[in-house]
């Protein structure tokens, strides 16, 4: 086997059929009743041990009844062993796709599915007549809960209209229906763009809250009502009805990036329940959405999955940089059976991007070369982004949620140069300003499907769970801003870099099978905490680590390799 095999299809899974010493240190686990972590790095065959786990389900023998006269007495034989039941489990997924692949690889006894469609039979069916109701502007839903179409208040230097107020409160019910809290509180009202000082926001809460309270009343009634009915919706009520799962056990996939509410529902079924949460915390992308790494502080028997079935071992020292900066519980082994080359990689088969805005500047550049570009998820994210754009450049106000308090496109881009809140939105301000927002709209036109196309371009969001043959790390991954310190060279300090951004630059990373251009990402090189192996020496074209620079990033609390 080597890099010239050819590979599954993205998604597929890449283990072989013998199955690992951890794999099998799973099992035994599984068997023996243990609630279970287990973190599964990028590419390990986490699925294909999710599998493993469903066909060793252990048959339970029931105790025998009552009244039966011990073995061997009164002259008789012993009777029969009762029938063995076997152990029914549910798997619950992170979307109905996923929830359809692992039924074909699950036995019978374990029903797959996902926390939406144990709500939807216990408290959804109830209310199906709402979520076939017709879509509504969210002004409009304002207007019907007692926002006036013409007000308008002033946040700090922003200028919140009646539109904002009306999105702002629907984003507080679904904040809300996202966590495990019993009632609606100003922690749930979003921070919005351009305003989002402390002060800034209890001012907005406590403007929002009591739409946001009438909004929830009105999604109660099973009856026809003005706030269109979501999914989330009867979601939360189902977790707020208390529920008990009727399974054997549990087995969470993708456990890093659970809403609270779902994570209320499965914790609370430990007592009858064995639990198991299998993902890998270093991939926990989504707590911008309200996701929160459940596996972290679970109490239960801690495993892991570390052989990456994916790609080598270059690539595998490449994810361990970042793994190392998160200080996330696992390091990867690369297939020794493959072999990953880290290098430039000008016509990667993929290009993952940080943000959309870095994910439009890569498809004008793309198409511009002439090439066939696929965008993963289509372009309606980023059209309605660019037509937010034109919006402001033509003197007007608009209603995208990124974009909203905006009043005007030089405010925007004011605030996308000096404020760090912001900097993510440079790429789309430079980008509209250099060609404007007709050209952009006109090349995403030009998007093709995936099957068609000579190179995808992704965000690292969208990316997750996708793998490529050859891929390049887009330029909006920038490195973190310098320290007001010096080192000993009289050069200012690196900053720490952010978990956060760790997290997304390991998912990126990660997505390669045979070669990796780590292109925006390459600042890491020159970074004190570049080098994962310990008391090593740096990295080629790194700058020596000072004790200046080693205490700095020690008081940042980015993990450091020194």
């Amino acid at each position: 086997m080597s890099a010239t095999i050819t590979h599954p299809a993205p998604g597929t899974s890449h283990a072989p059929k013998v199955p690992t010493a951890e794999q099998i240190a799973a099992t035994e686990a599984f068997r023996a009743g243990d609630h279970l972590v287990i973190q599964a790095g990028a590419g390990t065959g986490k699925t294909t041990t999710l599998s493993m786990l469903a066909h060793c389900t252990r048959p339970r023998r029931p105790e025998r009844g009552h009244g039966q006269p011990p073995y061997g007495q009164q002259g008789q034989p012993p009777p029969p062993d009762p029938p063995e039941e076997m152990r029914h489990g549910r798997y619950l997924a992170f979307n109905r796709t996923i929830a359809r692949d692992a039924a074909r690889r699950f036995p019978p006894q374990v029903a797959c599915g996902t926390a939406h469609a144990l709500a939807y039979a216990a408290v959804g069916k109830r209310y199906r007549h709402r979520l076939s109701a017709p879509r509504r502007a969210g002004w409009k839903t304002g207007e019907a809960l007692g926002i006036d179409a013409g007000m308008s208040v002033r946040i700090g230097a922003r200028k919140v209209t009646s539109r904002a107020l009306s999105f702002t409160a629907l984003r507080t019910v679904t904040r809300f229906c996202q966590s495990a809290d019993e009632s609606i509180t100003a922690q749930h009202v979003p921070r919005l763009r351009g305003a989002e000082s402390d002060a800034s926001h209890a001012q907005l809460a406590q403007l929002v809250l009591p739409y946001a309270h009438k909004a929830w009343a009105d999604l109660r009634r099973t009856e026809q009502g003005v706030v269109r009915f979501e999914h989330d919706h009867y979601l939360k009520m189902w977790a707020l009805d208390k529920p008990v799962i009727a399974a054997d056990f549990l087995l969470l996939d993708e456990a890093q990036d659970t809403n609270p509410v779902v994570e209320q529902v499965f914790v609370a079924q430990r007592g009858h329940a064995q639990l198991v949460l299998v993902g890998d915390s270093a991939q926990a992308i989504y707590g911008w959405r309200g996701a929160r790494d459940v596996m972290t502080g679970f109490d239960g028997r801690q495993l892991s999955l570390s052989q990456s079935f994916r790609f080598g071992p270059a690539l595998a020292e490449e994810a361990n940089r970042w793994l190392s900066v998160i200080d996330a519980p696992i390091r990867l082994n690369g297939s020794p059976l493959l072999t990953t080359e880290v290098g430039a990689t000008p016509d990667a088969d993929a290009v993952v991007c940080r943000s959309n805005a870095g994910a439009m500047v890569e498809v004008i550049r793309l198409l511009e070369k002439g090439r066939r570009v696929a965008l993963v998820g289509g372009g309606g994210t980023l059209g309605a982004l660019a037509r937010a754009a034109h919006d402001l450049r033509s003197g007007c106000r608009t209603s995208h949620p990124e974009l909203l308090l905006f009043d005007s496109w030089e405010e925007l881009r004011e605030y996308a140069e000096r404020d760090p809140s912001g900097r993510d939105l440079l790429p789309l301000v430079q980008l509209v300003d250099d060609h404007g927002t007709e050209a952009v709209l006109e090349a995403l036109g030009k998007l093709v499907d995936e099957g068609a196309a000579e190179v995808t371009v992704s965000t690292a969001h969208r990316a997750k769970g996708r793998e490529w043959p050859t891929v390049r790390i887009a330029e909006d991954f920038t490195a973190p801003d310098d320290l007001d310190e010096v080192g000993e060279d009289g050069q200012p300090l690196p900053g720490p870099i952010d978990p956060d951004e760790a997290r997304l630059a390991y998912v990126a990373v990660t997505r390669a099978r045979l070669r990796l251009d780590v292109g925006g990402l390459s600042w890491i090189n020159s970074h004190p905490a570049g080098d994962p192996r310990a008391g090593g020496a740096a990295r080629p074209g790194a700058p020596p680590r000072t004790p200046r620079a080693k205490e700095a990033i020690k008081a940042s609390g980015t993990p450091s390799a020194c």
